[in-house]
Parts: C-alpha cells; structure tokens; sequence
C-alpha cells in the first residue's frame, strides 16, 4: 500500500484545550474582527493592509516582525487595518520545497504534521499576546484550519485550490472574511464563481461530520495576477483590470463586493520592489474612480524583516524570506505609511 500512517494527529477540540486562548485574546479577536467586518460591509473607509511574510517559517522573526507592525499600527490606525500576514501553510506548484511551518516546523528537519499544528497554533498565539494584531492566514488544507480557526481574522484561499470544491464549500461556513484569488490562469469567471459558492449554503462532509453552513457573505475576490499558456505573467491591478471586476460584481447578486489587490506574486513577475509601484497604482485607481474607492477594500503585501530570499542553509539570514521575495521593513514602514497618506 502506498500510504503510511506516521501519527495520529489530535482532534482540533483536544489541540485547543492544550492550548488556550487567553480571554484577552478572545476580547482582542472580537473587537478586530467587528471592525473588518465594518470594512468589507461599507460601514468603515478603512483601507486593509495584509502584509507579512511570504511564507512563516522562524516564530521570533514572525513575532518581531509583527511587534513592529504593531508600532507602526498605533501611527496609521485612523486609517488602515492592518493585519499580518502569518502564513504556515505554503503551496509548491511542483509539490517541493519548503511548505510552511504546518509541514517543517524546523525548516531544517524532517516533516513533522504533529509537532507542526501545535507551533503553528503556539506561534499565532503569541503574536496576538505581543502584538495586539490578529492575523490573515492561507487555507491551503480545508481540514486543518479547525486548528486555527478561533484565532484568525482573514483566510486566502489560493489560486491552486480556488476552483476546489472542499475549500469553497469550507470558505461558506467561517464568519471572517476570505479572500477567492483568481486562478493560475487568470480566469476571472473561475474567481468569481468561487464567491458565489463561498457566500451560499452548502451541505457536505467536514472532517468526517455531515454539516450545513449559512454562507459567508464576506467571501470575496483577491487579484493576484496569472501566468498565459507560454509562461508570461499577465497582471491584473491595472485600471481597466479594476474596473471589468467593478462590472462583473454588478451582474452578479453578490453580498458586500470587494477586492484584495495581491501586490506580489504574477502583479509584479516576483519583483518584489514592484509592490511599491503596484500598490501605488491600486491607490491611485481609487482616488480616481468613487466606485473602486467603494470596491477595492485593501492590498497584500509580501514582506520581511530583510529583503528578498535565501535558500535553506546553515548560514541562513534572521528574518529573510525563505520562499518568495519580499520587501525589507524599511521599505514596508515607507510604503505603508504612504498609504496612509493617500488612501
């Protein structure tokens, strides 16, 4: 048989009753989580920053990291929500590589799922203790966010699993906002058809229970570029990008429309620096038309403690990216704060 069974792994129920949240953290969840759902309902102009690193995968470096945010935060929250970008789950197109802390929680080790979900949950926990921020998180593995899932405050669910069924059919029951990127290729049609799944009613299997959700009317859509059939980069933040997803949310009878600019990823080829530029578009795009300043709620932002990327090595760089590129924090600091400025 090919499978082999390494561990069993503990219920959800069992891993939160190991490890708690404090009632201060609950208090903080519920007071973040009412005032982003005043931003994707139109009751707030705040505009959504999730920045953070590519992929997380050291807990003091995503912890300082978020401390600084945390600094940077009491600065522009008249403003901006931010929320930091802790993501522990990577996707690999080729399925290798380094994929999250879920999978590594010592990116030097073996993969241990076990040891994984309980220092993820550890060090999301602690980044609110610190910080005061909750965090955005990816949906890569449906079952597994039960894990997380009285901590987090936004999900993505990314452009490899967007059109699946378990993850729309997953996105219908949470109560926080998630984001549907488009899909490797693009299409909008394939974005936009997985917001109206995640914002219905669905009955399914889930984690071995027959269950029903109510719907998520705070699914909506997040543009992170695509790649056409020779390889090329096609991004889709531009003006006229922005606005055909404006019309095609008019055609559709969807709750609360809206849109996360994904500044990294197939908008900038990977260039990382280009976030800068891209971001600054977005804002631009808004100021100019009222119905996208209504439409395009926030950006995402790759970024770090240092700039760029390392391979995995003895000699590793504290805070630098070990998967995609991304901006370095003083860059971020800049950037964000321009945003404050201009949106």
């Amino acid at each position: 048989m090919g499978l082999k069974i390494n561990a069993q792994l503990p219920l959800p129920a069992d891993l939160k009753a190991e490890y708690p949240l404090s009632d201060n953290i609950v208090k903080i969840k519920k007071k973040r989580d009412r005032e982003i759902r005043d931003i994707f309902t139109g009751n707030s102009d705040k505009f959504v920053v999730i920045v953070g690193p590519c992929s997380a995968d050291n807990e003091d470096a995503v912890c300082e990291y978020v401390n600084r945010l945390a600094v940077l935060n009491e600065k522009v929250s008249d403003r901006l929500m931010i929320i930091p970008r802790i993501y522990t789950n990577k996707p690999r197109t080729t399925g290798e590589g380094y994929k999250g802390m879920l999978h590594q929680p010592d990116p030097d080790q073996a993969p241990d799922l076990l040891a994984g979900i309980i220092a993820i949950r550890k060090m999301h926990i602690r980044a609110i203790e610190e910080s005061g921020l909750t965090a955005a998180d990816e949906m890569l593995y449906p079952e597994n966010r039960s894990y997380l899932d009285d901590i987090l405050s936004y999900e993505a669910v990314g452009a490899r699993s967007v059109e699946n069924q378990q993850h729309r059919l997953t996105a219908s029951g949470m109560n926080i906002p998630v984001g549907m990127k488009n899909p490797t290729s693009g299409d909008f049609s394939v974005m936009l058809n997985s917001v109206v799944a995640a914002q219905s009613s669905h009955t399914f299997i889930y984690r071995g229970m027959d269950v029903t959700t109510d719907g998520n009317d705070l699914a909506h859509v997040i543009l992170r570029g695509g790649v056409d059939k020779y390889g090329t980069c096609i991004p889709n933040y531009h003006y006229e990008d922005l606005v055909r997803v404006l019309d095609a949310y008019e055609q559709r009878e969807l709750h609360n429309p809206a849109v996360i600019v994904d500044a990294n990823h197939s908008n900038s080829n990977k260039q990382f620096r280009e976030q800068i530029r891209i971001v600054s578009e977005v804002l631009h795009s808004r100021n100019y038309n009222s119905g996208l300043k209504r439409l395009v709620k926030g950006v995402m932002i790759e970024s770090y403690l240092e700039e760029g990327c390392q391979k995995i090595s003895e000699n590793r760089i504290y805070g630098k990216s070990i998967t995609d590129p991304c901006l370095g924090w003083a860059d971020t600091e800049r950037l964000i704060c321009r945003i404050a400025e201009e949106c």
